[in-house]
């Protein structure tokens, strides 16, 4: 499993990162204090504070093409 922290600032780019996100056959889950949801879901996605920084867990060991993709998100 692989961490990073992302940062989704308006619904385009939670559009994108979904659509994004289900190209993938791996487990993906956002963590937000307390709460973990699927990243394919858009509504569990708006059902988080968007406005600050939320963890990512990609279940996979090969995850760097889905890191490749998803960089514009990433936080460092």
């Amino acid at each position: 499993m692989k961490s990073v922290t992302i940062r989704l600032n308006t619904i385009n780019d939670v559009k994108t990162f979904v659509n994004t996100v289900g190209k993938y056959d791996f487990d993906v889950d956002l963590i937000s204090g307390r709460y973990a949801i699927d990243a394919k879901s858009i509504m569990g996605i708006f059902s988080l504070d968007i406005s600050k920084p939320i963890k990512l867990d990609a279940h996979t060991d090969n995850a760097d093409a889905f890191f490749a993709e998803i960089k514009d998100f990433i936080v460092e």
